[in-house]
């Protein structure tokens, strides 16, 4: 990026030098906006290094800031705070409006509206009686003055839905604000303040900070790097580059907030905060333009979109101009396995597409019936003229059929079922956060319930990650418990002690325990806690040793990678000379050894015979009894040979002195064991993937219970695997990871390649008719590709690097795996809560439709009215989805095996149970409606007049049909066949009250409601005889669990997914652009009828679900609180994309780092500034590899797009 002119004018006051600090806020930003020797070149020229640029900054580089409050106050008015403030969210009438688009509300206010008019049109008397029968017979004068009445109260129930659902998606917008804004304050920063390392939430960073940055932080601020260690900077979502960028004081010491430390650690000045680092810009860029874009040019553009798509059926990439006028190069996405999202979201669609048409027909169908035969009947039977006065009346007859045929069709669209999707969702994301389950993606949380295979890491998930030394060998010498400290010559202990202390990260350390008597706290690297702890078991304080050799003192560092497996410290002594301390896995490290410590702390020479003798006697004994193995070794540089190569990394790392190994223990956790045993019972197979010893691992796994002695099960090491799976030319194939993965339990020595290969071998394997649904856990960096090609990615809270969070969809805040089966559990309780309501759902659509169908077609009347079909919708559609999909989740969900992907969402059972109660039901109301004046000995409601008044008979017959649907809701509970219905039924208060509160209005309703609800108030028999009716659903239910389902062959299932046959030609080449499959959008787009195109509400509820997945949908409806709070989560989404309905998410794994290069993308230098996002922007994120869309007219178009933009979408992101 370029000069920042444009925002000049806002900046001009900041120009006079301010008397406290030596440079200002301009003066840094233009700074940070360079890149590698330029930046460079500017310190110097400006400041002389990289102190003066400190002590301008009245930093210290070794003390960092004093921390007084005043000093930090003035440091954020000065330089602004770290934080990006959101954008404002939708107001509650920004949500009415948009409620108030769902087309069927549309048609019923029209409707409404149009018989409120003719309500008040008065024809003349005596012709009213040549009318024809029904209009005539009105009694009383009074009766036809509230004709009004059922107009106002259709518009009155309109006004009652569309609060409801403006209500809810209101307060699911405020929950997920809170969501987020909870993630952001648990984000924290190690900062050096007054001396002291201390852990700071990240918006309290300020200019000046000195912060220590280390393997897998995702950087907070724009910084400019004081001392670093082997440190690499993944920057692709700043400059589109995957490559990764060393960092060091003499060539790029520019680090940029927004990118991820991949290797290495060090330690950065804090030079630009919030709006002002360089991500911050281009949130500020995003932000500025939203009010002034013309959404003409918008749509312009997007329609100029789809034709060029249209086309060259490819990604629409324009060149991207750099300053040297090259041309970036065009890719086009590689075909590769798709991501497929939530298939629960797509099978719902689907199923309400259905059924919507079915109710349209059926609706149209009421419609025509009802007019002709009253045009039969008082044009044919009674044979009368046309007259001109009676118009008015007939007219009214009309739009009275018309309001019956759309309160059909409002009864027969369940758009209660995305909400009950939502609701249910919601409700399980807020709960598992009491499980220690933080779901960043919604649709997770129902995959979970459909896993077939969980791959765990090892250290920390299955084991307690407290490790401790338990074995020692040293001087010749086996201790089984940590040696006394006169046992050790002090030559071996001088060099044990001091390459512990020095060769570990210095953020490592041991803390006094949190309370008296507790265990000493570990901080950092567990593995690291341990050798620390030992030096202090052998009575010697490392922190003496760090004090004399301080991290600015070591001549290089070589880090722990997952490639290296093991990490080194040099050390140059005073006569030039130089010493050089490893660690690390003993079996690999041993084979660098070429001498040995013996008793007397003399080096002997170390022969490969020796190095078997001492894998059998040691390593072997200390793995097989679950013990990590780590080889501790140094090796001296004499001047004599002359300054080594030290980039050559081969020829450094041989020749070492095995000083000593040890075993450390790190137990397992007590809740293991049985948690593997439930996800066995439950039909998921659970294998160990680990860097670890498979002797080490082998252990453990059986400790855990993964394998069983005398089993028939694989546990191989990454290499063996690797020569398993591939073939001659050495390319992975896909049926020979088929033969090892079904029996395969433990991978040992991985690396996050072979999880990734593993992961994806497993999702993309045909052995099993079912296709496998694999859930991941990691914590480090490189786990990034196979928690991402997962299709549920766990990351760990406490372990867990920045990277591995971003990646995932679950973050596990204990990182412990029995919080993973609570995922499981409540993953399929969200199914099951779906099943329940859909359960209950049909049965009252396909009763309401057949009585108001038939009804209408008998009585030419519909006996549910309006207004009072529209509460029926209310009680089945918001508070059934509300009180069946909280229901909380119990143990017997784990005795089943996992649904998979193709199950329907409708079972036999259910089908038997809907068809079953719809039968009691019909039968019934059809009694009472035909039957029901000599039963109660009351008049007859049929073939009243126009404005007749509310009759009993029919209130009867509706208080009967909602006392059904409230027991009936009881009976839904139970989707499995179960007996007992009321089964935990008072752990769940919502269904209670629900269920309660319901009667109670329902009494209000019936014993008051008047002429508006068409209701007469009953007598206490009358209303015994409702209840019992209604009570008779429950024994009825009872009697249809007897009927084997087996039976019943003529039994169809219903709610499949869409299977890859159904799906025409071409929508499967527009599915090969995406690089995941949205079910959802799919089903939407096949199902465009025109009810489908209104059904908002439908939309606006799949909307708040999808908000939850990186998606780039056009949700512009819903504003889902917004991610840009926090820099941090500029990383989820530097996607800016500005295309409008391409769900297409690039995911890292599609180039496997074995098997292609990382393409080069634009290498060019950034462009200047104007069009600024352009740099920035492009380059879709540090896991996108391929698709890479550019804009020319980037501003216009990128800006004033804002709900679609990224930076709505909720990733929770950390």
């Amino acid at each position: 990026m370029a000069r920042n002119s444009f925002r000049g004018s806002k900046y001009k006051a900041d120009a006079n030098h301010d008397a406290d600090f030596g440079c200002t806020l301009k003066e840094l930003r233009s700074l940070m906006e360079l890149r590698g020797p330029e930046g460079l070149q500017r310190i110097q020229e400006c400041y002389g290094d990289v102190q003066g640029l400190c002590s301008r900054l009245k930093s210290s580089p070794t003390e960092g800031l004093s921390g007084h409050s005043d000093d930090i106050a003035r440091r954020k008015e000065e330089f602004g705070k770290n934080f990006i403030p959101p954008k404002k969210p939708k107001t509650f009438l920004q949500l009415v409006w948009e409620a108030l688009q769902d087309v069927t509300l549309i048609i019923l206010e029209v409707a409404a509206i149009i018989s409120l008019g003719l309500s008040f049109y008065r024809p003349p008397d005596a012709e009213r009686e040549n009318c024809g029968k029904a209009a005539g017979g009105v009694e009383d004068e009074g009766e036809a003055e509230a004709g009004w009445i059922e107009g106002a109260a259709i518009l009155l129930s309109v006004v009652c839905v569309v609060l409801v659902t403006a209500f809810n998606d209101w307060s699911k917008e405020k929950q997920f604000r809170g969501l987020q804004s909870r993630i952001e304050q648990e984000q924290k920063f190690t900062v050096v303040r007054g001396g002291q390392i201390i852990q700071i939430p990240v918006t309290e960073l300020v200019v000046g900070d000195i912060a220590q940055v280390k393997y897998g932080d995702l950087l907070p601020a724009d910084g400019v790097l004081i001392q670093g260690n082997d440190l690499k900077i993944d920057e692709s979502s700043l400059t589109g580059e995957s490559d990764h960028v060393r960092k060091a004081l003499d060539k790029d010491p520019m680090l940029l907030s927004g990118t991820h430390v991949m290797e290495g650690s060090g330690r950065m000045l804090v030079t630009a905060v919030g709006i002002n680092s360089q991500t911050g810009i281009i949130f500020t860029l995003l932000g500025a333009g939203e009010d002034e874009g013309d959404n003409e040019d918008e749509k312009e553009e997007k329609e100029r979109k789809k034709r060029e798509k249209g086309k060259d059926g490819g990604v629409d990439t324009e060149p991207l101009s750099s300053e040297d006028g090259i041309d970036g190069d065009v890719k086009k996405k590689s075909s590769l396995p798709k991501k497929e999202k939530s298939v629960l979201q797509g099978k719902l669609t689907k199923l309400a597409v259905q059924i919507g048409k079915a109710g349209l027909f059926m609706s149209a169908i009421t419609v025509i019936i009802l007019i002709v035969l009253f045009l039969m009947d008082t044009f044919w039977i009674q044979g009368l003229p046309w007259i001109k006065d009676c118009t008015p009346v007939y007219i009214q007859f009309f739009v009275k059929f018309f309001i019956i045929g759309v309160t059909v069709l409002v009864v027969a669209v369940p758009e209660g079922l995305p909400l009950a999707v939502t609701i249910s969702l919601a409700y399980s994301v807020k709960k598992m956060m009491k499980d220690n389950n933080l779901v960043r993606h919604l649709d997770a949380c129902e995959t979970m319930g459909n896993a077939t295979a969980i791959c765990s890491d090892k250290t920390g998930t299955l084991t307690m990650n407290r490790m401790t030394v338990v074995h020692a060998y040293v001087g010749d010498r086996h201790y089984r418990k940590v040696p006394e400290p006169d046992l050790i010559p002090g030559k071996i202990m001088d060099l044990l002690v001091t390459g512990i202390s020095v060769n570990s990260a210095y953020t490592t350390k041991i803390m006094p325990p949190e309370r008296e008597g507790g265990l000493p706290r570990q901080v950092g690297n567990k593995t690291e806690c341990a050798l620390l702890g030992f030096s202090l078991d052998l009575r010697k304080d490392y922190q003496i040793i760090r004090s004399e050799y301080p991290e600015e003192k070591f001549f290089k560092v070589y880090t722990f990678n997952s490639v290296r497996k093991s990490m080194s410290t040099v050390l140059k002594n005073y006569d030039g000379s130089y010493r050089m301390y490893s660690k690390g896995a003993s079996e690999i490290l041993l084979k660098k050894c070429c001498k040995i410590l013996t008793a007397s702390g003399e080096p002997k020479y170390f022969k490969p015979r020796d190095r078997d003798d001492l894998m059998k006697m040691v390593i072997e004994p200390m793995a097989s009894e679950g013990l990590r193995t780590i080889c501790l070794a140094y090796r001296d540089f004499p001047v004599s040979e002359g300054e080594p190569d030290w980039e050559n990394e081969g020829d450094i790392l041989t020749g070492l002195t095995c000083i000593c190994i040890v075993g450390i223990e790190d137990p397992v956790r007590p809740e293991v064991p049985d948690a593997i045993r439930k996800c066995q019972r439950a039909g998921i197979t659970v294998r160990m993937v680990t860097g670890d010893n498979i002797n080490t691992a082998r252990a453990i796994a059986t400790k855990c219970g993964i394998i069983h002695p005398g089993d028939d099960f694989l546990c191989l090491e990454g290499k063996e695997f690797n020569r398993r799976i591939r073939n001659e030319l050495g390319e992975i194939e896909q049926e020979r990871i088929d033969r090892i993965w079904p029996k395969l339990r433990v991978l040992a020595r991985s690396s996050p390649t072979d999880k990734h290969t593993l992961v994806k071998g497993i999702i993309d394997s045909t052995v099993v008719e079912q296709r496998q649904v694999v859930a991941v856990t990691g914590d480090g960096t490189n786990d990034g590709p196979a928690l991402k090609k997962a299709d549920v990615g766990f990351a760990m809270g406490i372990a867990g690097t920045d990277v591995a969070k971003e990646a995932s969809d679950i973050i596990l805040t204990d990182d412990n795996f029995s919080s993973i089966v609570k995922a499981v559990m409540w993953g399929r309780n969200v199914y099951d809560s779906i099943s329940k309501f859909l359960q209950f759902q049909l049965t009252v659509n396909v009763v309401a439709v057949i009585v108001a169908f038939t009804g209408a077609c008998i009585t030419q009347d519909s006996p549910l009215k309006a207004v009072q079909m529209l509460w029926v919708n209310l009680i089945m559609d918001t508070f059934a989805s509300l009180a069946l999909a909280t229901e909380p989740p119990t143990e017997s969900l784990l005795l089943r095996k996992p649904y998979g992907r193709n199950k329907p969402l409708i079972s036999r059972t259910m089908m038997k149970n809907i068809l079953g109660h719809a039968i009691y039901q019909l039968t019934i109301i059809f009694t009472l409606l035909f039957a029901g004046e000599q039963i109660f000995d009351i008049d007859s409601g049929r073939n009243a007049p126009l404005h007749a008044p509310p009759s009993e008979h029919y209130t009867i017959v509706f208080n009967t049909f909602v006392m059904m649907q409230l027991f009936n809701e009881i009976n839904a509970r139970k989707i499995h066949g179960e007996r007992n219905v009321f089964d935990g039924i008072f752990n769940n208060l919502i269904f209670c009250s629900i269920v309660f509160g319901t009667f109670i209005i329902q009494i209000v309703i019936v014993q008051f409601g008047g002429k508006p609800f068409s209701c007469v108030g009953l007598s206490i028999d009358q209303w015994l005889w409702c209840v019992f009716l209604g009570f008779g659903c429950l024994l009825w239910g009872q009697l249809i669990t007897t009927i084997p389902t087996s039976r019943l062959k003529f039994l169809k299932t219903a709610g499949h997914g869409t299977q890859k046959e159904e799906i025409p030609e071409e929508e499967l080449e527009e599915m090969e652009d995406l690089d995941e499959i949205d079910h959802a959008e799919m089903e939407l787009r096949r199902g465009q009828v025109l009810w489908c195109r209104g059904l908002q509400r439908i939309q606006t509820q799949i909307r708040v679900v999808n908000a939850f997945r990186d998606t780039m949908s056009p949700y512009e409806g819903l504003e889902t609180p917004e991610s840009r709070s926090s820099i941090h989560n500029f990383m989820s989404h530097p996607e800016f994309r500005i295309e409008d309905s391409e769900p297409a998410i690039p995911l890292i794994d599609e180039t496997d780092p074995e098997e292609e290069a990382p393409i080069k993308r634009n290498a060019a230098p950034p462009p200047p500034l104007p069009p600024v996002v352009s740099s920035p922007n492009q380059n879709n994120n540090a896991t996108d590899r391929r698709s890479f869309h550019c804009h020319k007219d980037i501003i216009k178009t990128a800006i004033p797009q804002p709900p679609g933009s990224p930076l709505h979408s909720l990733e929770t992101s950390l």
